[in-house]
């Protein structure tokens, strides 16, 4: 009853009308990014965050949501009318949703995606409700030993199965925490990693570094590919649906919910895994199943279910635990600690009402999504046609001037190129971006708890395993690490070649440019085989886009 009665207060404030004017900007900015390829909520926010400052905590945090929430959905209007997927999480949905579209069913394949992403972003919010505060109890009586397990758990896990390899992988999450480490000591005062140089002293600035990441390396790498031919896109009326459709649509829908939820909790879990394991399951399921391949609607109203369901998954351990599992959560993680609020546990009591507000204006948004992208389908199908060079010239600038806004210094100008050019390698040379900022993030705070582990053990490394729940964390973590290996050695003593394991990741980083990452996405991977195999793998071959002239 407590947790109704905060959430109909978080309602009464979210309904103001300033709260709303932000839900719906955050929401109409975030469909918009999502529908341009090669830009995504993370990168959106990354750059709104120097513009937040002089913005009310919860106002800027209700925007950052319906952003979000907004790039989740609109990644299936690319998907659906140019089969380039503007997010990592919508390739599944390309595959049937393109073909409907060339089979002159766009409207519909658009209707199912916007009412499957409003029904299961509902109940994903009310999940979220039910198990937050549960989550948020439970984790108030943990100690240091277990929380230190925990970040190494997120760390390890997102590291090992995000990129071609895991050396890659732990390459990218290494950057971040040498990144991290940057700065002051806060026990002993002496500086760390400044080579004499007096403004990093304080540290990297967490806006800078996102920033520099995502919008200077993500534009940085399309101009290296950027090829100007032109898109073609396939028109669209306003999306209905019949009777039919609806008939087909709506278990897909729960199914996909069933599947997002859970995935997006869990540290690496992502989008990317339930969207696939939903397209198998309706595949297996549907009554049509010779429509697989040609245009099934039942293969994008379950797999765009369990893309929004897994964006309310992803907010349950970032709010309680203070753990982001994509790029999304960890720049409003930084959003949050940048406004001096600690995230974790005691979040829930310390600011119950920004909590709640938020969580309110996740219903909000879901319903504004639906009234925004239903009549506005048309309209988004246009920003396809936004030349690149137009489009990465703007970012280049709204990014160099937030940066410099930050601190009004320009050292951070400087700053911004430099991690800016190491954005751009780590895509040239295919290492994840993801492990980098949650390096960047969590690094310092991983720190704080192993020192004040070995404080409490007085320096005895058997501190760390001092609570039950840290030694099953740490046999978690021993077990992602060495799986793989022991399959593999299982297969070679059976004598059989052991296939290719291709993890289902997000590619360089969860949100921007994930498969667009060039000007066509098809093209950028065969010119570049490291990047290619970020990629999440298709269950069926849908490529008559790909160009004539490749290799």
């Amino acid at each position: 009853m407590d947790t109704l009665n905060l959430l109909m207060e978080g309602f009464a404030s979210a309904l103001t009308p300033i709260n709303l004017l932000f839900a719906f900007l955050g929401v109409l900015l975030g469909t918009a990014v999502g529908v341009l390829p090669g830009i995504g909520p993370a990168m959106a926010i990354a750059l709104l965050l120097p513009a937040t400052y002089g913005m009310q905590t919860d106002a800027a945090l209700i925007m950052f949501a319906g952003i979000y929430y907004g790039g989740m959905y609109g990644g299936s209007t690319t998907s659906i009318l140019l089969n380039t997927p503007g997010e990592s999480a919508t390739v599944i949905t390309a595959i049937e949703g393109h073909k409907m579209a060339k089979a002159g069913r766009a409207a519909q394949a658009l209707a199912t995606a916007a009412i499957g992403s409003f029904i299961a972003g509902t109940i994903g919010t009310a999940l979220l409700v039910a198990f937050a505060p549960i989550v948020a109890d439970f984790a108030v009586s943990m100690g240091a030993p277990s929380y230190m397990a925990i970040m190494l758990l997120a760390l390890i896990t997102v590291t090992a199965v995000l990129g071609s390899s895991k050396i890659r992988g732990f390459a990218s999450l290494g950057l971040g925490l040498a990144i991290g480490l940057v700065g002051m000591d806060p026990v002993s005062g002496q500086n760390r990693l400044v080579f004499g140089f007096a403004p990093l002293a304080d540290g990297l600035d967490i806006v800078v570094v996102a920033v520099a990441i995502f919008a200077i390396g993500e534009a940085l790498w399309i101009a290296a590919h950027l090829r100007r031919t032109p898109v073609k896109t396939i028109p669209v009326g306003t999306p209905w649906m019949g009777r039919q459709d609806w008939k087909r649509s709506w278990k897909p829908w729960l199914r996909g919910t069933a599947y997002g939820f859970p995935f997006g909790a869990l540290p690496a879990g992502g989008a990317e895994v339930p969207t696939f394991l939903s397209y198998v399951t309706e595949k297996k399921l549907s009554k049509h199943p010779e429509e697989f391949g040609h245009g099934a609607i039942e293969g994008v109203a379950g797999p765009e279910a369990a893309n929004n369901a897994s964006a309310a998954g992803t907010l349950t351990p970032m709010l309680t635990l203070g753990l982001p599992t994509n790029a999304t959560a960890a720049v409003m993680l930084a959003f949050l600690v940048q406004k001096g609020i600690q995230p974790g546990p005691f979040l829930f009591d310390n600011e119950p009402d920004l909590l709640w507000t938020m969580i309110a204006s996740l219903f909000i948004g879901n319903a504004l999504l639906l009234l925004i992208n239903l009549p506005l389908a048309p309209m988004w199908a246009k920003l396809l046609k936004i030349p690149r060079p137009y489009l990465y010239s703007g970012i280049l600038f709204f990014a160099t001037l937030g940066a410099f806004a930050v601190n009004l210094q320009a050292t951070d100008l400087v700053l911004l190129l430099v991690i800016g050019a190491l954005g751009f390698a780590m895509r040239r040379f295919g290492l994840p971006v993801l492990p980098l900022i949650l390096g960047v993030i969590i690094g310092p705070r991983a720190e704080k708890q192993l020192r004040q582990t070995l404080q409490l053990s007085s320096g005895e490394v058997s501190g760390l395993f001092g609570e039950p729940l840290a030694v099953a964390i740490y046999v978690i973590i021993a077990l992602v690490l060495l799986f793989p290996l022991i399959l593999k050695l299982v297969r070679r003593l059976r004598g059989g070649s052991a296939p290719a394991l291709v993890a289902p990741a997000t590619g360089p980083l969860d949100g921007p440019g994930t498969l667009d990452a060039a000007a066509e996405s098809d093209t950028a991977q065969e010119q570049d085989p490291d990047r290619a195999a970020h990629t999440v793998p298709q269950p069926a071959p849908q490529d008559e886009h790909r160009r004539k002239d490749q290799p």
